[in-house]
């Protein structure tokens, strides 16, 4: 007797629940962001704590030593970014505005050409102008402050909590799940994949972040080669490592916001020469891109490959429904749904569709 092909849903149907999905995503954020943050730093602790267990250190044990130490090297790099980082956007405006004449020069003539429109269209209006008045409504900026402190103290606090749950009971949860499928062959071919799928991706993350992390500490010596202070030359290596995350739309930050830093620093210090606030951006470029088309590829393979134009509507969608955030976790989810399609029966083709 031949077998039945199962029902599809109609197509209407499908993009409603997708729109549906989307829609809840973006609208239960404050609850899902937290989870989904734990489960990437539970993943990159993961590894760690199978290299603690062969020192003979219970998981509980290894995972708050593990937790300790990052929480702990977190406070200590974000006292020593504090103050650079708040000198900077206090002092930025001002050394922009040093620029300003330099920038009229080179938009004069768009200048000219727009005072001459206004003037031929206040020559050909026949109706008297009317005067608006506008009336500007001081915000309370420091209301908000102190509203958003205690939500954003509630978000990091049940982060640091999600993740140790996850490190600790993680393989708990995942036995107690598995144990309510029906037969023994499934639970079996269910507990292989998904044991594989947590190796991958947990020594994927934890790889990608080493590797940014290597690529912010060169940048940072780089910047100490040109003449930056250590704590600035700590601030732009971090905040290159974290704009890493986000491949195409980070390294285009990145590069941006070299630019705004080269022009900002350079005093007169370097030596006098026209390209001389371009050298951190040039930098920049070029230690990402020997990451980009070098490091990471033999380390990581072509396994573990994306197709650009994929990356880049998860970079976008992503960043549309959470911010920063989403733009730090798409490349880890779309891996994650790539290693999961591609483990599991008759998906392998939509994960050959995202390489």
């Amino acid at each position: 007797m031949p077998v039945q092909p199962r029902p599809r849903a109609p197509t209407a149907l499908v993009v409603l629940a997708t729109l549906a999905v989307l829609a809840t995503l973006w609208a239960a954020q404050a609850v899902i962001l937290p989870v989904l943050l734990a489960m990437f730093f539970a993943l990159v602790g993961n590894p760690l704590l199978r290299g603690l267990r062969r020192l003979w250190i219970p998981r509980f044990a290894g995972a708050l030593l593990v937790l300790v130490a990052g929480l702990a090297a977190a406070g200590a790099l974000g006292t020593q970014l504090y103050g650079p980082a708040s000198e900077w956007v206090q002092q930025a405006p001002k050394q922009l505005r040093t620029l300003a004449p330099r920038l009229k020069r080179m938009t004069q003539p768009m200048h000219q050409a727009n005072q001459a429109a206004e003037s031929f269209a206040r020559a050909t209006e026949d109706r008297p102008q009317r005067r608006v008045q506008m009336v500007q409504i001081q915000d309370n900026s420091s209301w908000r402050t102190l509203v958003a402190t205690p939500r954003m103290l509630a978000s990091v606090l049940a982060v640091v909590l999600l993740t140790f749950f996850f490190m600790v009971y993680g393989e708990n949860l995942q036995r107690n799940a598995i144990a309510l499928l029906p037969t023994r062959q499934r639970k079996k071919l269910t507990v292989d994949i998904l044991q594989s799928i947590e190796r991958e991706i947990s020594r994927y993350v934890l790889t990608i972040s080493i590797i940014n992390t290597l690529l912010g500490a060169v940048f940072a010596g780089l910047l100490l080669g040109m003449g930056f202070s250590l704590p600035d030359a700590l601030l732009w290596g971090t905040v290159a490592a974290l704009l890493n995350f986000a491949p195409y739309v980070g390294p285009l930050l990145g590069v941006l916001l070299m630019l705004l830093v080269g022009f900002t620093s350079h005093d007169g210090s370097w030596p006098a020469a026209a390209w001389a606030p371009l050298v951190p951006a040039a930098a920049y470029l070029a230690l990402h891109t020997v990451e980009g088309q070098i490091v990471t590829p033999i380390v990581l393979g072509h396994r573990m490959a994306l197709s650009p134009l994929v990356l880049i509507l998860a970079l976008m969608l992503f960043g549309w429904m959470w911010g920063i955030v989403g733009l730090l976790l798409a490349v880890p989810l779309l891996v994650c749904v790539k290693l999961v399609l591609a483990r599991v029966e008759g998906f392998e083709g939509w994960a050959r569709l995202l390489a």
